[in-house]
């Protein structure tokens, strides 16, 4: 599917972010919509096809998990991306949880973002080549240590690091040792890959 073929919404409170996010996917060659609200764009989410969503987290009258949320109870597909603040991951990993195929953590590069809105378009097809299958996930989680497959459920659960270090009686140091080397044998390139595929074998973590 070419950039041609569907429409990016873009969801955000902030008039200058919808104007900035439209600017950037506009001049990248999107065809683009915005939305002032979560409410807003749930009232025309059913009549969408071929579309992904680019929300953020934060909002005043419905957050970007809780529209999530709603999108998924609609039996609404839309594959979605969720920008957030570097202090809102365990927000971002539960929205992932509720469908969101990405988070992009603010600030972020121009091509970060169009990446991920089109590793998101590509579920559109399922034809998205960036996915691994589970059996080759499982397979690298056989790899980890005890304490590295601790602190991966801890990130999966949307824990900080000094929660997993208070959690496992380690320093948040160590924590973050293990996490760069869960990264590496899990062969991740960011964390949101790396909650992806632990959450596509969730059932093998905990």
């Amino acid at each position: 599917m070419t950039i041609d073929d569907y429409t990016v919404h873009v969801v955000d409170d902030e008039e200058a972010v919808r104007k900035s996010l439209a600017f950037l996917l506009t001049m990248s060659g999107f065809t683009v919509r915005v939305h002032e609200s979560a409410t807003g764009f749930l009232a025309v989410a059913p009549t969408i096809r071929n579309g992904c969503l680019v929300t953020d987290l934060r909002m005043p009258d419905m957050s970007g998990v809780e529209l999530l949320r709603n999108l998924k109870s609609a039996d609404l597909r839309i594959p979605s991306i969720v920008i957030t603040g570097h202090g809102d991951v365990p927000m971002a990993v539960e929205a992932m949880k509720a469908g969101a195929s990405d988070f992009i953590e603010k600030p972020f590069e121009d091509e970060h973002l169009i990446e991920a809105v089109k590793r998101a378009a590509a579920q559109l097809t399922e034809t998205a080549d960036w996915m691994v299958d589970t059996s080759t996930i499982q397979a690298r989680l056989g790899d980890l240590t005890d304490r590295e497959r601790q602190v991966l459920s801890g990130v999966v659960a949307g824990l900080a690091n000094k929660t997993i270090a208070y959690d496992l009686n380690i320093s948040p140091r160590t924590v973050e040792v293990h996490r760069a080397n869960v990264m590496t044998k899990m062969k991740a390139k960011s964390l949101p890959e790396l909650v992806r595929m632990a959450l596509s074998v969730k059932h093998d973590i905990d």
